[in-house]
């Protein structure tokens, strides 16, 4: 991401003497396609060749492939990566009450969210906006075609790291569990937590709960978390500079001024909380009249930079995903001094900063579900992937029966 916003990759790329590597380059491609996954499964496929046959052993691998088995480990990895990284960072360990059991029942939107939100979604949408970043800004001078030879990994990666739990939960894309799902997951973001409210009740208890570890770290553990949240303001720092309102401009006050306009948006944001505060309930008339204030000044300050300093909508979807990292840092640094920011009475703030991005989050992750279960087949052949043909047959069956009782009540009294 460095090499391509700073312009290292395109001056390497254009070089004289890189254009002579281009015959190592393409017999490179099929390493790096053989190289990563395909090579791992060459144990499997020897000592299932070796026990019954090669045949059936690269039949069974055809067919793992196809139940998404990739998919699967891909997914069981993120989550050993993060609680490794965890310990090393900061040390202890907690049991997880998994359960033994065949799984046949629905998990819901928010119990997967608590689950794999720190350990698998906030690392896949990070690399997917890393992703995006390096797409858009090297494309006038790579060839596409590498690009998906380098990162199609990647983009398994994050898909996987998405989409796995709902892709293996039981009637995940129905569309009416679907709904009930978002309605639960509202009310969960909503409830307010405090002193015996469980996880799974409220979002604050469950967000008080995923920073635990950050009260018992040592110093060493501090510093390593404040300086591995310093790698997100690199996107600011590379962008700005990339903006057509820059016009090109090298100058150092470019940067700075892109802070001038971050510390704004907090301080708006920090006013409508507070307004809602104060004047939600007794006082909606001055709540109202404050938000179409700032409004208005917000509506006049981009006509006036559209209109006298060449700004572009390019520019304004570049700056979200250049301020988006930026916030994040602010709020992992925030959390790692907590005790610190608590004295300073900026605490709250940092709690409904973290409440605006899991928002934002829940609803990047929910949305292409909420799509994907407007089509019934699409839940018809997950099923079928789960499961097998008889079990798959009583289900239906049993949703249809769950559907007659719902709009017959004397069939479901009788």
């Amino acid at each position: 991401l460095y090499m391509v916003l700073s312009g290292l990759e395109k001056a390497i790329i254009q070089n004289t003497t890189a254009n002579q590597t281009k015959a190592l380059e393409e017999a490179l491609a099929p390493q790096s396609l053989f190289q990563i996954g395909l090579l791992l499964v060459l144990p499997m496929i020897m000592e299932i060749g070796l026990e019954r046959g090669f045949r059936t052993a690269i039949g069974d691998f055809i067919i793992m492939q196809l139940q998404l088995a990739s998919v699967f480990f891909t997914f069981q990895l993120g989550t050993k990566a993060h609680y490794y990284g965890r310990t090393i960072l900061h040390g202890g360990s907690k049991y997880r009450a998994t359960g033994r059991g065949f799984v046949v029942f629905h998990a819901k939107f928010a119990d997967n969210y608590r689950r794999y939100s720190r350990s698998h979604f906030v690392k896949a949408l990070e690399l997917f906006i890393l992703l995006i970043v390096y797409e858009a800004y090297s494309q006038s001078y790579r060839n596409s075609n590498l690009y998906l030879f380098v990162t199609w990994s990647m983009w398994f990666l994050v898909a996987s790291w998405l989409f796995a739990p709902f892709i293996f939960n039981p009637s995940g894309f129905d569309w009416q569990k679907t709904v009930d799902d978002w309605t639960d997951w509202k009310r969960w973001m909503g409830n307010r937590g405090g002193i015996g409210i469980q996880p799974d009740k409220s979002w604050e208890s469950w967000w008080e709960g995923e920073q635990e570890h950050l009260k018992y770290t040592t110093v060493r553990g501090r510093f390593l978390e404040i300086f591995l949240a310093c790698r997100f303001f690199l996107y600011q720092y590379g962008i700005v500079y990339h903006l057509h309102i820059a016009h090109g401009n090298q100058n150092f006050w470019v940067y700075a001024l892109s802070w001038v306009v971050m510390v704004t948006v907090l301080l708006v944001l920090k006013m409508v909380s507070m307004g809602r505060r104060r004047f939600g309930t007794d006082f909606q008339l001055m709540f109202r009249i404050l938000k179409g204030l700032l409004f208005l000044g917000f509506v006049s300050v981009m006509t006036v930079l559209f209109v006298v300093c060449g700004l572009t909508i390019s520019d304004v979807c570049a700056s979200a995903i250049a301020f988006l990292p930026t916030g994040w840092a602010m709020l992992l640094i925030g959390q790692a001094c907590r005790s610190l920011l608590k004295s300073l009475k900026f605490w709250e703030s940092i709690k409904e900063l973290a409440r605006a991005y899991e928002y934002v989050m829940g609803l990047v992750i929910f949305t292409p579900i909420a799509v994907l279960s407007w089509f019934p087949f699409v839940s018809e052949f997950q099923t079928r992937l789960l499961f097998n043909q008889a079990f798959s047959r009583g289900l239906q069956i049993s949703m249809i029966l769950a559907g007659r009782k719902d709009q017959n009540p004397q069939y479901a009294k009788n």
